[in-house]
């Protein structure tokens, strides 16, 4: 196995353990039984820093694992699923799919609020069909606007501390 792969196998697991725990640590209790968190900002960096298909990975599973390990079981196949999807959101509208170019500022805003609203929409239409809260789910919208709120925040500013410091280069150069 080159080094390259070890890496980037070794940055995917680190950010998956980074998604579980920055969306359990910090839990602020929704009327709709569910919470707002910080894991929407690891997210979001997992599709800019490993691209669509580790950052796919790193986002859904390190998510589901919350759910799992939380007592929200029924979340977590939509959990995986959405999460993911917003990783690969914000990878492809960030860096238009090409691997290794470094995305602008702008990019990333777009990107980061296309990413929150495949979460937002992702868990009404989950919570609405596959748990049978129809319209009621839309009660949850609120609560996951202002987590996409943190989440955009949160990401861009951890994404400029991380490229002042030259990571997002060095994973850049590394990337499969």
């Amino acid at each position: 196995m080159s080094d390259s792969k070890v890496y980037q196998l070794s940055v995917t697991a680190l950010l998956t353990a980074l998604a579980c725990v920055a969306t359990m640590v910090i839990k602020i209790p929704t009327p709709t039984q569910g919470y707002v968190n910080l894991g929407d900002v690891i997210v979001l960096l997992c599709g800019w820093l490993l691209g669509p298909g580790y950052g796919f990975f790193a986002a859904g599973v390190g998510s589901a694992l919350t759910d799992l390990l939380g007592g929200y079981m029924a979340y977590a196949p939509g959990t995986l699923v959405i999460k993911g999807l917003m990783a690969v959101t914000a990878y492809f509208l960030a860096f238009g799919g090409k691997s290794g170019k470094e995305g602008h500022t702008v990019a990333r805003v777009v990107s980061a609020l296309a990413g929150e609203a495949v979460m937002v929409l992702g868990y009404f239409v989950y919570e609405a069909t596959f748990l049978g809260y129809g319209m009621a789910a839309a009660a949850g919208i609120p609560g996951n606007l202002v987590q996409g709120g943190f989440g955009i925040v949160g990401s861009l500013a951890l994404y400029a501390l991380l490229r002042k410091s030259g990571v997002t280069q060095k994973l850049q150069e590394r990337r499969l």
